[in-house]
């Protein structure tokens, strides 16, 4: 007996070690290709699940996550054969239909009309499944909506099937039903219809997304004071310093509200950090512009002075200085 437990707990033992370690290797792995994925260093996460997927053939995460840095990539071909691959691996799971619908969707874009033909009615049947999987699948549903609506007629594209999953939509999550609907809409040139739901999806969500789509309208419209006026209300809520700039140029480039425009313009460039998506120096040039709009020569020569200062290679700005001292 003292023989017996003497071989087995030591093989007991040593199973474990075995599975523990493999489970840190693995979790090892995935946590360096998440940081990969945030710092957008595609390439590197592939190489690291290239060789991870090639000693571990069926862990599906580690196919999923190559699956993304190809697609991330666009390596399309490479994407759907890892989403084949989970989708066969578990064909139950929804959201692998609805990623190797959207690798085959996105592959559709980069071919030939008549390549593409081909492909459609896999990207249908993919995403058709991943619904009927998941009767809650929110982002396979927008695909719907937007697949529906861009097809041609002649090849499947129905606006009433369009509508089907925007109601789906709209029994999931209000604020995403508008927004389809608001899309199906906006994308038929019905801005009137657009600007409703979009209106409905600010009052029910009130999100960055949901503002910015009904500026979209507004500027469709060609209605620049309703474009301020709906950013205003965004960033009172949102507090976003990119939509200090945004109005400005707005400002600038409708010629209206040059009140709101300069006020907006110049809490930009008080509260500007590094992370901000567009320079001081660009918000300085707008600012030129609305003080020449205006014919506040001596402000908008400073304004634009500042923009050349921090980048003085950009046409636009040599321009513009060029522009103010003809007046």
């Amino acid at each position: 007996m003292r023989i017996f437990e003497f071989i087995y707990f030591p093989m007991k033992i040593t199973f474990y070690i075995f599975f523990l370690s493999f489970a840190v290797v693995g979790q090892n792995d995935f946590k360096k290709a998440d940081q990969f994925f945030a710092s957008k260093q595609f390439s590197q996460a592939e190489t690291l699940m290239v060789s991870y997927v090639k000693a571990h053939p069926k862990d599906e995460k580690g196919i999923e996550l190559l699956g993304d840095a190809y697609g991330h990539q666009k390596k399309w071909d490479q994407a759907i054969d890892c989403y084949k691959k989970l989708v066969q691996l578990r064909p139950t799971a929804a959201n692998y239909h609805y990623k190797y619908g959207g690798a085959l969707g996105m592959k559709a874009l980069s071919v030939s009309k008549l390549q593409a033909l081909g492909i459609i009615g896999d990207v249908k049947k993919a995403f058709t499944t991943a619904a009927n999987l998941d009767p809650k699948h929110i982002e396979t549903r927008w695909a719907l909506v937007e697949l529906y609506m861009q097809l041609p007629t002649i090849i499947g594209g129905s606006k009433s099937k369009s509508m089907k999953y925007a109601e789906e939509l709209h029994k999931i999550s209000k604020v995403d039903g508008f927004l389809a609907k608001g899309y199906i809409y906006e994308y038929d040139k019905d801005y009137d219809a657009a600007e409703k739901y979009y209106k409905l999806a600010v009052t029910e969500g009130g999100s960055l997304h949901c503002y910015d789509k009904l500026t979209s309208i507004y500027k469709a419209k060609n209605q620049p004071e309703n474009m301020i006026a709906t950013m205003e209300a965004a960033y009172d809520k949102h507090k976003s310093n990119v939509l200090n700039y945004d109005i400005g140029k707005v400002s600038a480039d409708y010629q209206v509200d040059f009140d709101k425009g300069e006020k907006h313009l110049q809490l930009y460039i008080k509260n500007y950090q590094s992370v901000d998506s567009v320079s001081k120096a660009w918000a300085h040039y707008r600012l030129a512009q609305i003080y020449k709009h205006q014919n506040h020569i001596t402000e908008a020569l400073t304004s634009i002075e500042l923009s050349l200062s921090e980048s003085p290679t950009i046409e636009a700005f040599k321009k513009e200085k060029a522009a103010i001292l003809k007046l």
